[in-house]
């Protein structure tokens, strides 16, 4: 194909697989090559980053409620100290 000049047909039939199996193969390493030449990402690194995304937007909730939590015991121990210093 790329490098023989053969089709797609003949070639998939000398590896035994099916010619689509052959051409999606191809599309993946010619897009794979274009992300590589241009400074992109590999799939395994956009696995990784929407994985580590995902993962800094749940610690980002978690801080908002910690947070939220901590407000209320600072006032909580404001309201106490009133009461006590009465």
């Amino acid at each position: 194909m790329l490098e023989t000049g053969k089709t797609a047909a003949v070639v998939a039939r000398d590896l035994g697989v099916h010619e689509g199996t052959l051409q999606t193969w191809v599309h993946r390493a010619k897009a794979r090559a274009a992300a590589e030449a241009a400074g992109g990402l590999e799939e395994s690194e956009r696995d990784e980053l929407r994985r580590l995304r995902e993962e800094n937007r749940q610690l980002r909730r978690e801080n908002t409620e910690i947070g939220m939590e901590r407000d209320v015991l600072k006032r909580s121990v404001v309201l106490w100290v009133k009461e006590a210093t009465k």
